[in-house]
């Protein structure tokens, strides 16, 4: 056989290969799940939630006449099973379609079912090919996964869609909470000396009127999902949460915050509010004595956006403000290493990762224990903070109407 012609039929051979897919699906035999909840009922087996779109629903962009039926832009179907597999399979004898969870946006994770551990649930998700790592992973606070799936929000028809923009917005603009990927949680699950966080979600207000479409009808919502700081974990089991200001400073000291609002008090009563902007840290270790010490180096720039005070924005009052605000933001970042130290004794910042790395010796030592010595490590925190814009007045205009109150 001639050249020319082998070549020929190797390529009508490849094209038989590349003209159709083994695991194509029609669309309309597919169910979109957009989020799934997690919890587990009271003999320990798991109660999967799925949130599916209707489709129809959402394609639908008339308003509902006379006799038309307004069905839920999603639902929510619910299994259990010993097995996060088994109940999502069990899901099949509900769904009259094939669930498809290449598209999903958010995993929920009850606070009962953290607090026991979460690694057969990951263990499901990164063997499973379907799944795309990246959704959010979120864990319920004083709520179950089911409630919060089951909740009607506003402006977004999707309830997921709004959970993952909301995380998304928040992350980026207030900064006590933080995005978290399949990807980075295993990560942090398996690396020596790093312990993983992930964001509180609640229900807000009256769960039984949030679960009727009549909840986003008015101007007002009687329930609303709402994002509530970080849950700190020790391994793989949820141990405890921070509050706002602790959730803001892990975030100051790992150099994640690109934006949000703080306080700073005025020498003579009042406060001056501050918009944060361009905020980056350096974290360093030293082994002095032979035992670690960390160094964290926090730097932040700020406009002033409010002030609620009677205040002249001199140079040397600037100065002032900025040394308060940098002691606002070292108050926050000593007390989440406080917490983490005395009450968690888990590592959320990467301290020990950071050994392992710079000084592979001392890790070798420090390992075995090494929640113990973070527990009682000294972590010296240093910020400088710089206030670059002032608003477009010099100074606040509360100083004058003092004044002519004091005339009149």
């Amino acid at each position: 056989m001639s050249h020319p012609i082998k070549k020929f039929l190797l390529v009508i051979s490849i094209t038989f290969l590349l003209t159709g897919c083994w695991s194509r699906s029609e669309l309309n035999d597919l169910a979109i799940v957009v989020a799934i909840g997690i919890d587990k009922d009271e003999d320990g087996e798991y109660l999967v939630s799925t949130q599916i779109v209707n489709p129809a629903e959402i394609a639908s962009q008339s308003g509902s006449g006379a006799g038309t039926i307004n069905y839920s832009p999603v639902t929510t179907y619910q299994t259990k099973a010993h097995t996060v597999m088994g109940a999502m399979r069990q899901l099949t004898t509900i769904s009259p379609r094939k669930l498809y969870v290449a598209h999903i946006r958010m995993l929920v994770i009850g606070e009962e079912v953290a607090k026991e551990g979460i690694k057969d649930i990951l263990d499901f998700l990164s063997r499973d090919h379907e799944f795309r790592p990246d959704f959010y992973i979120t864990v319920t606070k004083n709520a179950t996964a089911k409630e919060v799936l089951s909740v009607y929000t506003e402006l977004e028809k999707i309830p997921a869609n709004k959970l993952f923009d909301s995380l998304k917005m928040s992350e980026k603009n207030w900064a006590p909470t933080k995005g978290v990927f399949l990807d980075e949680l295993m990560t942090n699950l398996v690396l020596d000396g790093k312990e993983p966080v992930l964001t509180a979600v609640t229900v807000k207000g009256d769960f039984k009127i949030g679960e009727n479409q009549k909840n986003v009808q008015e101007m007002i919502q009687d329930a609303q999902l709402k994002y509530e700081n970080i849950g700190v974990f020790k391994g793989d089991k949820l141990v405890g949460w921070l509050n706002t200001e602790e959730s803001k400073g892990f975030n100051y000291i790992m150099g994640t915050v690109e934006n949000t609002v703080g306080y700073i008090s005025c020498p003579n009563g009042g406060h001056i509010t501050k918009e944060q902007k361009n905020s980056k840290s350096k974290i360093t270790q030293k082994m002095i004595n032979g035992k670690p010490e960390i160094f964290v180096n926090i730097w932040t720039e700020s406009n002033i956006a409010e002030v609620n005070c009677e205040i002249d924005l001199t140079l040397d009052t600037i100065k002032e403000l900025e040394k308060r605000g940098s002691e606002e933001i070292e108050q926050h970042a000593n007390r989440v290493i406080e917490k983490t130290q005395k009450e968690f004794q888990s590592d959320i910042f990467g301290f020990g990762e950071l050994i392992h790395r710079k000084n592979p010796t001392a890790w070798k030592t420090l390992k075995e224990n090494w929640n113990e010595t973070f527990a009682t490590m000294p972590i010296h925190v240093d910020v400088n903070l710089k206030f670059r814009r002032f608003g477009t007045i010099e100074n606040s205009f509360i100083e004058e109407v003092g004044s002519s109150n004091e005339d009149n």
